[in-house]
């Protein structure tokens, strides 16, 4: 007789299946191996002890804090530690008890019925400036196809073309000269029916230059300001085109003005809620989200999305990453920009296995090969 130990992120329904466990089987087992790490903050002491108990008579366990069984502090932080199949009990249990564990309820429900994505998909950067962050991302509009077709021999599944620098304290461009920069662009892909290649995604969040990239074969809206504009929501949904939601405190020329947060999961969270929201009352049916990387955000802040990603897979949309060459990687390991590559292929494949399902990336080939390894490796 041999033991072997497995890793936590093998496809356990895949192992299941080879061991000839029944079909209904496979799913109970598979939720018993999916374990969660719930913090819940500002609970109510009562509703924290009967949750306690109630964990407790599944096999499940509740951390808090000493003093809590005799109500020392009105409301308390907690941990819970669950399966997936335990999560799901609780979801049920919870409903019917007071202090607010109704409400919790409906959220063990979301984070049970979460599936970590299988599928990813990888972005290039293209930029048409002259003062983008890293420089081998700009390009010509007379270069424009070469360098497209060389992206998607590369590997590229969607390539994000911007006119305009986000980069901390950039300049601020008109419309007008937003549109010039990306027009000629914007025509060689219609003129070459390039969209029929690759999809095409603008990173931009003025309407003008946005209707004018939708109709020349653009399918995707990178909008940096979370879709602030009802214009540009007005446009997306008119052409069916998907919404890149992301997050960011303040604006490029102030977003790194000492970016602060009470908890930055619940608030880059509930800016979620409402962008979401938003975009669907205006008949947006394809949402991605983006944390936003170094967008208003400390080292501290970003490593804190980063490793707690899948926080975000509640709202059942993809998670987009694009740390590609961040100063975050400078921070952590001194390094010029064109040193960056390792730092960056560290930061999006943890962030592949956190959750996230499309990586932006200035370095397309050698993303495309790293992710073809990560995924043979976690396909066992």
């Amino acid at each position: 007789m041999q033991v072997e130990k497995l890793s936590n992120t093998i496809d356990i329904k895949k192992y299941l299946f080879h061991l000839g466990v029944d079909g209904g089987g496979i799913d109970i087992l598979a939720s018993k191996a999916s374990s969660h790490l719930l913090l819940i903050r500002g609970m109510h002491v009562g509703a924290a002890n009967i949750l306690k108990q109630d964990a407790l008579s599944i096999g499940a366990d509740l951390a808090v804090p000493r003093g809590t069984v005799i109500a020392k502090e009105k409301y308390v932080d907690c941990l819970l530690i669950a399966t997936q199949k335990q999560l799901q009990t609780l979801a049920r249990k919870e409903l019917a008890q007071p202090f607010g564990l109704k409400e919790l309820a409906k959220r063990f429900k979301q984070y049970a019925s979460v599936q970590a994505p299988r599928n990813v998909e990888l972005m290039g950067v293209l930029n048409a400036n002259d003062d983008s962050f890293f420089s081998q991302s700009r390009f010509e509009a007379k270069n424009a196809r070469e360098k497209i077709e060389k992206m998607i021999e590369d590997g590229a599944d969607i390539i994000d073309i911007g006119g305009v620098s986000s980069r901390p304290n950039s300049i601020v461009v008109s419309p007008k000269e937003e549109l010039a920069r990306v027009k000629e662009i914007c025509d060689i892909i219609k003129e070459h029916k390039l969209y029929e290649k690759v999809k095409f995604s603008l990173d931009s969040y003025e309407p003008s230059v946005i209707s004018y990239a939708l109709e020349s074969g653009f399918h995707i809206i990178n909008d940096i300001t979370g879709l602030t504009n009802d214009a540009v929501c007005s446009l997306c949904a008119q052409y069916n085109a998907k919404a890149v939601i992301m997050h960011m405190q303040g604006t490029p020329q102030t977003m790194q003005k000492a970016p602060h947060y009470e908890n930055i999961l619940t608030e880059v969270g509930a800016f979620f809620e409402q962008r979401i929201q938003k975009a669907e009352s205006f008949g947006i049916k394809d949402i991605i989200l983006d944390v936003g990387i170094g967008f208003g955000k400390t080292l501290e802040h970003n490593l804190m999305l980063l490793c707690h990603l899948e926080h975000f897979l509640v709202y059942d949309k993809p998670l987009l990453v694009g740390a590609s060459r961040k100063s975050m990687i400078d921070a952590i390991s001194p390094s010029k920009i064109e040193e960056r590559l390792g730092g960056t292929l560290a930061i999006h494949l943890e962030s592949l296995r956190n959750g996230a399902s499309i990586i932006r990336a200035h370095d397309v080939a050698e993303h495309h090969q790293a992710i073809k390894v990560y995924q043979a490796m976690h396909s066992l």
